[in-house]
């Protein structure tokens, strides 16, 4: 399997609205296995196609590492959309896509997801709690939304110059980020890109 770099704030990916899957194929199947596997490499609970840089409806989740979702079995969504919410719970999010970004979000309690399985069949699965707030977030993502999408424009103010420093490529993690394109100025790259 192989680790895939993670696409930052600031890639034009992570604001479109993804394409709709219509095929499965193995080299479909084989992006799913990297996903799950680039994500546990992260320390992630769950990923989207365009945090790999690809334009496909699909998320990968596995809560498995937390204490008291330790039966719980990956789950690949394909084509996935929340078709019913209940309730509403606030709590704290961070993403593979925002490093060492964390703020609180607002988001039903309770939803009903429909989507697709690696064979195409349309499937309806309940889920609440942690397993509901990670799948509506990796949905998110399919749709060009980020978490931070979902704060008040102050608290949004507060995490600006954090964005910028990501969008910049001027942020380190511990696991690996997809290439910021280089900036130029003055017909010379900056040498910020190389920090």
């Amino acid at each position: 399997m192989k680790v895939l770099p993670i696409y930052t704030y600031g890639f034009d990916v992570l604001r479109k609205k993804t394409k709709r899957i219509t095929k499965v194929d193995d080299a479909l199947i084989a992006l799913a296995q990297n996903m799950l596997y680039t994500m546990h490499k992260a320390n992630g609970i769950g990923l989207a196609a365009p945090q790999i840089g690809k334009d496909l409806a699909m998320t990968v989740i596995d809560v498995s590492e937390i204490e008291g979702y330790e039966d719980e079995k990956p789950l690949i969504l394909i084509n996935p959309k929340v078709i019913e919410t209940h309730g509403s719970i606030v709590l704290e999010e961070g993403c593979l896509s925002i490093p060492h970004l964390r703020a609180s979000v607002e988001r039903p309690k309770q939803i009903y997801v429909e989507y697709q399985d690696l064979d195409l069949n349309k499937k309806t699965i309940e889920l609440d709690d942690l397993f509901g707030r990670v799948s509506q977030h990796e949905i998110d993502h399919l749709n060009g939304v980020l978490f931070i999408d979902h704060l008040a424009k102050e608290q949004r103010n507060m995490l600006k110059k954090d964005l910028n420093d990501i969008k910049n490529g001027l942020v380190q993690s511990t696991y690996i980020l997809a290439e910021v394109p280089s900036k130029k100025k003055n017909g010379r790259k900056s040498p910020l890109n190389n920090i």
